[in-house]
């Protein structure tokens, strides 16, 4: 299979890309680029024009965005089973993309300090902060990964904003999320793609 060009910086939302790689096993290289430097490069621009990472290009396409990365790499990699069966592919759609949209809109706005007036709520899409995380904890009330008992690449998009949300405190700690990220980061993809990245980071 075709090697897969990977453009990250291991302090962005890239690490999202490491770990759906690492869990593909696809031969991939990967090239680091910096805020200020590389990544606003015309070289790069041609790539990606909004001059931000992660990107991977495969077979002359490139893919942008971490949810279509994500989507994209497990259909390419059908022996990874990480794209969904066809009594997944509800949840598998409706999570990643309730995480693309509410749920990253939701909490970068709290990260700015930005409350939606409630009079304002409906114009936002996601109505208000705890709205979305009630209803994300009762996606995983009652199951181990978002399309039932078997983990995907939902998981790994879903369950990346989760991490980080506890981690830096975007997200309250929750009972049932930190259950969810503890399954996720036993996985020895997530623990190798993190070490990668952590290695790169020191290196920079």
């Amino acid at each position: 299979m075709t090697k897969i060009d990977f453009y990250t910086n291991p302090q962005s939302r890239g690490r999202i890309v490491r770990w759906m790689l690492e869990e593909t096993a696809l031969p991939y290289e990967t090239h680091i680029l910096t805020y200020d430097g590389t990544m606003k490069d015309a070289a790069y621009r041609a790539i990606n024009p909004m001059g931000k990472v992660p990107a991977i290009s495969h077979n002359g396409k490139i893919v942008t965005e971490c949810a279509a990365i994500c989507a994209y790499l497990a259909e390419v990699m059908p022996d990874a089973v990480l794209a969904p069966t066809s009594e997944e592919r509800a949840d598998y759609y409706r999570w990643m993309f309730f995480a693309a949209g509410p749920l990253e809109s939701a909490a970068v706005n709290r990260a700015l300090g930005f409350t939606v007036p409630e009079e304002r709520e409906r114009m936002v899409g996601y109505g208000h902060f705890n709205l979305v995380l009630d209803t994300l904890e009762k996606a995983l009330s009652d199951k181990d990964y978002l399309t039932g008992s078997r983990f995907t690449a939902a998981d790994v998009y879903v369950g990346s904003q989760i991490i980080w949300g506890l981690q830096f405190g975007t997200l309250d700690e929750r009972p049932g999320f930190k259950a969810y990220a503890e399954r996720l980061a036993a996985r020895p993809a997530y623990a190798e793609a993190n070490r990668l990245d952590d290695e790169a980071a020191a290196a920079m």
